[in-house]
């Protein structure tokens, strides 16, 4: 299948690393939209289905693989988002007894390992030059989808989709399955920028910090005061 589906990945997220340059609050905007357009549907889509089954006998048969398939999507893509805005949870007791220096060290190989993640599930192949021999991973995966063409379960398209383009009735799972590479790139993407970020000082680490703390911190005196 050749290498054109790297190109289009790397051509991605180069052109979401500008586009993030120049407009920062509307990818982030962008982002979440997705992820609450994802959740709306899921919701929809669940609630829709329980009304139809219990009040009128009847049902979307996809209803299950269709909002499986919403919440892989809104999990891969939060994976990213999660990094993006270090709001993955994290086990940081022993790093928080570390030197400053040192912790911002640790933090980073945490982002190496968030990066050597991605890379490797998005695509295996890389490890050749170790001397590991393998052709696995989400890009080589997907592309075996997208050559045999087979379609979902239970998705179809509507008859008005498959008069117009003249695709057959279900999805193709490859389509069903494209948020796997993309998501695993952004990861990669995301996990990379986080570990400059710390380098440079801007953030203190990939996992979420200790808000809850710092706020009890800065206002434990309160309730004091209000008595006195």
């Amino acid at each position: 299948m050749g290498y054109w589906p790297h190109l289009l990945l790397i051509g991605l997220v180069a052109l979401l690393w500008l586009w993030d340059r120049r407009h920062p609050q509307t990818v982030n905007r962008l982002e979440e939209n997705i992820l609450i357009g994802l959740m709306v549907l899921i919701t929809a889509v669940s609630f829709g289905q329980v009304i139809a089954r219990y009040m009128f006998n009847t049902g979307w048969s996809a209803a299950l693989e269709f909002t499986t398939s919403c919440f892989s999507w809104l999990i891969l893509f939060g994976m990213s988002y999660g990094i993006k805005h270090g709001t993955h949870l994290g086990v940081d007791v022993f790093l928080n007894k570390l030197p400053l220096g040192v912790f911002r060290w640790v933090s980073m190989l945490g982002g190496l390992a968030g990066l050597l993640y991605g890379l490797l599930l998005l695509d295996a192949t890389w490890l050749q030059v170790l001397g590991v021999e393998t052709r696995s991973g989400a890009i080589d995966y997907w592309s075996k989808m997208y050559r045999v063409n087979v379609g979902s379960e239970e998705l179809r398209w509507p008859t008005l989709i498959q008069e117009w383009f003249g695709v057959n009735d279900r999805v193709q799972r490859w389509i069903v399955l494209l948020m796997l590479p993309i998501s695993l790139a952004l990861i990669s993407f995301r996990s990379l920028q986080a570990i400059i970020s710390i380098y440079r000082g801007q953030r203190r680490s990939v996992i979420a910090s200790h808000e809850a703390e710092e706020l009890v911190a800065e206002n434990k005196g309160v309730l004091a005061n209000i008595k006195d």
